[in-house]
């Protein structure tokens, strides 16, 4: 049975863990808050205070994005998009606050030949050999 089972499409994970250090104290704090009712688990009251703040500067994150000409959220870059690129003699520059994606059918010489930069505040999905022949190229 388990031969007759074929991956449709691949799932990307919609988060990316993150690790911090916080001091006991704050950390008790933090606990406590959980604890008493207020969330539900210490990932509740992290993911909770980051909206926050967030939420406090979203003027300034607005203006620098399109200061920066950043594509918000969800970019996906498929074989296609490269070749459609290198036919029109273009390269692109990747500008991502939130996810890119390179598809895994991209050829590390596909990648050089066709992006000329990537920047990416957030995460880069991308096979390892794609990333290596564009880490020159990254900031």
């Amino acid at each position: 049975m388990a031969a007759n089972v074929h991956e449709l499409r691949s799932k990307s994970p919609d988060t990316e863990k993150i690790t911090i250090n916080l001091g006991y104290v704050d950390l008790g704090h933090v606990d406590l808050m959980v604890q008493e009712g207020f969330y539900s688990n210490r990932t509740d009251f992290i993911r909770t205070a980051i909206r926050n703040q967030l939420e406090r500067h979203v003027e300034v994150v607005r203006q620098s994005t399109a200061r920066k000409n950043l594509d918000l959220g969800l970019r996906n870059y498929t074989r296609e998009d490269l070749e459609a690129a290198r036919r029109a003699g273009e390269m692109l520059q990747i500008n991502v606050l939130g996810l890119a994606t390179i598809a895994q059918d991209v050829t590390p010489e596909l990648a050089r030949a066709t992006i000329a930069s990537v920047s990416v505040l957030g995460a880069l999905h991308a096979t390892p050999a794609v990333k290596a022949a564009l880490a020159d190229r990254t900031r």
